[in-house]
């Protein structure tokens, strides 16, 4: 079984495998919430963007497996789908603007 910390880890990297992103950008990833769902096998990741309100809630696996499908949260319509993505990288900016679009 996988601690907490190498979870919270796993969520990460599979966000950057996902999208294919950057080692630069996997950089500005942090976990906002995680936390092992007792009796089970499995922990719950909640991984944010640079302190942005967007955040991906991850199942992790006690193998260090993540389940592909992940929820993804965001306070912005689609019609906000650019708000506050000034300040992160660009190809970073288009993967939440993609996940606003289609997860609102």
């Amino acid at each position: 079984m996988i601690s907490l910390v190498e979870a919270e880890q796993k969520a990460i990297e599979f966000i950057v495998e996902e999208w294919e992103l950057s080692d630069q950008e996997k950089k500005l990833f942090t976990v906002e919430n995680s936390r092992q769902i007792d009796d089970r096998w499995w922990y719950i990741v909640e991984v944010t963007v640079n302190n942005l309100p967007d955040k991906w809630v991850i199942q992790v696996y006690d193998d260090g497996e993540c389940d592909p499908c992940y929820t993804f949260v965001s306070p912005f319509s689609e019609l906000e789908k650019s708000a506050k993505l000034d300040t992160i990288p660009q190809k970073l900016a288009l993967v939440l603007e993609e996940e606003r679009i289609g997860h609102i």
